[in-house]
Parts: C-alpha cells; structure tokens; sequence
C-alpha cells in the first residue's frame, strides 16, 4: 500500500508539472488561458492503453463546466494511451492533450450513441436514420478549443471500414471530430489518424480555426476526409497536412431539399498552406452536399501530391442553390490525374423527393498562379444541360502532362469562361483574353482572415 502510494504521488506530482508547463506554452502561444484547470488521472483516468476512460472524460467535463461562466476551463490528457468511447465539450474550455498522450477510440459500439440525422441531410450519409456520435462531439458552445503539442487522436477505424464494405452498418459511421451550432470554435497542433469517416465537421457553426493539424488514413480507405466545414461562416483551414481516402478538404453546406429547406451556406472561407496526398479524390472539394450554397471561398499556396484533382466542384440537378465567388491561387500540383474538375452530375440523392427543378448555380470561379506537374488531363468541366457554369477565369498557369496524357486535355460542355496565359490551350468555350489578364483574387480581409 506505501509503495502504491509513493507511486500515486509521484505521478501527480509530474502530472501537475506538466500541466503547470502546458499552462505557460498555452499563455505564450496566445491561445487565452483559463482560470481552472484539472487532468484525465484527478476523475480516475488510466492511460495504459486497455481501461475505458469515457466515464473519466465525461465526469471530468462535466465537472469542469461549472466554471465555464467564471474564467473557463482546461482540461490537460497526460501522456499515455486513453482508449474512451464519445464524450461532450462545454463552453469556454480547452482539451489540451500532450504530445505524448494518445486518444484510443473504443471499439465498443455501446460506447457511441446514436443521434438523430443531421437537418440538412434528412438521412444519415451511409445509412437511413441516425448516425454515430462523433469522438469528441459538442453542440451549442461557446469558445471552445481542441490542441496540444501534437498530440494524437486515434480513431481505429479498422473495423468501421470493414463493416461499410460488407454492408453491415445500421448508422452512419462517427466522425473524429464534430461540433454544431457553434461559435468561436478552434482545432489545432494535433495529429488525427484512422477516423472512421470523416476526420474533422464543424457544422452550422462560425469562426471556427482549424490550423496545424496532420491528419493520416489509408488512401482506401471509405470517406476518410480530412476537413469539412460545412453550413459555416468566418472558418480559417490553415498550416495543415493531410494524406486520406476521400476528399482533403470538403466544403458542404446539405443535401437536395433538406439543405434547401435548412438555408445555411457555407461563406467566407479561407483555406491556405494545405499540402494534400488523395489518390483518389481532391484536395478542395466544393459539393457535392451544397444545398445551402457555398460563397466567397479563398485558397491559396495549396500543394497537392498524387492527388486526382486539384479543386472539384460537384453538384447535379436536385442540389439548388449556388457555388459561387471561388478564389483560388497559388496552387503546385505534382501527379495529378488532372488539374480543374467541375461536374453537374454528380453523386446520388437522399432520397426521391427531391426537386428536379432545383438547378445549381455555378459562377463566378477563379484560378491562377496555377503549376502542375505529371498531370494526365488538364480538365474535365461538365456543366448542367441547359444551365452551363458561368464566370470561369484560369490564368497563369502551366501544366506539364505525363508520359502518357489523355489525347483530349480540355473536356469542356456547357460552361462558360475566360482564360489567359494558359497551357496546354484551353478549350474554346474558355476564351482567350491575351496574355496580361490575371484572374480576380480579393484583397481584402473579412474575419475569419485576421483573427
């Protein structure tokens, strides 16, 4: 019993160290501070790896949100490995996990609720009905933030995977990360692996910053994106490296006539220094959920590596609403099935009650500055019959084709645009305006930009 208990104190002792250290870096890396603050191993916590820690997290928030009116409140994961089931975030609170800590996500599925649909999706994405709750999962918050030094978020997502493939999914697969109706929400300097789905889903949510994450998945494995901001306003996607199965970067705003219904776009929306691997899909996906609309979107110094294309808008009739005023520049491309996707056909229904008269809109979508290597086909840019995407720009921008390209480099139907200072030779429904004509990129800032 003595030993234990010198053992017991010990660890207290080097866990409030470096708790004490963690509160100094936080003060010097400008994040604000918070007036309490406690650890995982003070509400029972065992990090070896193999004990549940989902009571330990939901009591330890759960205490800690009482504080949330007088100062806020920190939560510190030591180092270890802490296998938990979902949890919720409070308000004006902080989970700060070490760089040595990792965040194990039970294979229990009576460790995950299941929650209702979300409004503008009317269905969950891989099934009918409810969905898993995410990992860490929050709604209805104020001033919330998820970092560490590089700290882990495991999602052993293995055996969801397996399931989605053989069928076997009664709801729709638990993100890593969700937080809805939310304001002032930021996710940084964390390494997130193996999500069962999708990795990171701020939803109806606004000035929210995603900034220094690494986030690692299989590149087959099912819809493992990286970040969607979806239905938000004033979001920041920076300084972040992603390797996934499905789209790097997926802008989404609802599906058919439940995004329709529900009316939040997603707008202002900046998205900078993101490198990208996607074997199989983009590294900025606009759609092809964007039934609330999707405006005034800004990216810049994006690298994509192996990546199917660059920048993809998909939507198809059924979607309504609008993409419009994308801003993209600065873009270097290495490997690339091609640079530019637009397709007006894309993807299926949640289910046959949609509008067949609800036509997107597509306009006003600027490239420059634009360098790509290894590339088989320039671009594929598929309008909507009827409605063609209007208001296209590409200038200054050089793509070199692998040993073997695509004979055709410019497929272009139904759309409408300009170009300059581009090769290989665009289309001819893309026209040439001489080689001095830059496409627009707004210099100015709106929130999400400076804060």
């Amino acid at each position: 019993m003595e030993m234990w208990t010198i053992q017991r104190r010990n660890q207290v002792l080097d866990t409030i160290l470096l708790l004490g250290i963690v509160l100094v870096l936080i003060n010097i890396n400008g994040v604000e501070s918070r007036k309490y603050s406690a650890s995982l191993i003070d509400f029972g916590g065992v990090g070896d790896g193999v004990t549940s820690n989902t009571k330990a997290f939901q009591a330890a928030i759960f205490n800690l949100s009482q504080y949330a009116s007088d100062g806020g409140s920190l939560l510190f994961v030591p180092p270890g490995k802490w296998l938990t089931g979902s949890f919720n975030l409070t308000s004006h609170f902080t989970l700060h996990i070490h760089k040595d800590a990792t965040l194990l996500a039970s294979q229990d599925e009576s460790e995950w609720a299941v929650i209702d649909p979300l409004p503008s999706y009317g269905r969950g994405r891989d099934a009918d009905g409810g969905r898993y709750i995410s990992l860490i999962f929050g709604t209805n918050l104020t001033d919330v933030v998820i970092t560490g030094d590089n700290g882990t978020i495991d999602g052993q997502g293995v055996t969801w995977w397996n399931k989605f493939h053989k069928g076997e999914l009664k709801y729709t697969r638990p993100y890593l990360i969700e937080i809805m109706y939310s304001n002032e929400v930021q996710i940084s300097n964390l390494t997130l692996m193996n999500s069962p789905s999708w990795n990171v889903h701020p939803v109806y949510s606004s000035n929210v910053v995603v900034q220094g994450l690494t986030i690692l998945a299989p590149v087959t494995s099912p819809n493992t994106d990286g970040i969607n901001p979806d239905s938000c306003t004033n979001t920041r996607i920076e300084d972040c490296y992603i390797v996934s199965g499905d789209d790097c970067v997926a802008v989404k705003s609802g599906w058919d006539e439940y995004g329709i219904k529900f009316g939040m776009p997603t707008k202002q929306l900046v998205i900078r220094r993101l490198t990208c691997i996607s074997p199989f899909s983009a590294v900025i996906a606009l759609g092809s959920e964007m039934s609330g609309g999707i405006e005034d979107v800004r990216a810049e110094d994006i690298t994509g590596i192996n990546s199917e294309s660059a920048v993809r808008i998909k939507t198809a009739v059924g979607r309504g609403n609008y993409v419009k005023d994308i801003y993209v520049r600065r873009m270097t491309m290495k490997t690339m099935k091609m640079v530019f996707w637009m397709a007006g056909n894309y993807g299926s229904h949640p289910d046959n009650d949609y509008d067949p008269n609800a036509i997107p809109v597509i306009q006003n979508i600027n490239f420059r500055d634009v360098v790509a290597e290894n590339v088989t086909m320039a671009a594929r840019l598929e309008g909507i019959p009827g409605h063609p995407f209007s208001g296209i720009c590409i200038s200054n921008t050089t793509i070199g084709l692998t040993k073997k390209p695509k004979k055709i480099q410019w497929n272009c139907t139904e759309i409408a645009g300009v170009s300059s200072n581009v090769r290989p030779q665009p289309c001819n429904l893309l026209t040439d305006q001489g080689p001095d004509n830059a496409c627009n990129f707004p210099e100015d800032s709106f929130t999400s930009a400076i804060v």
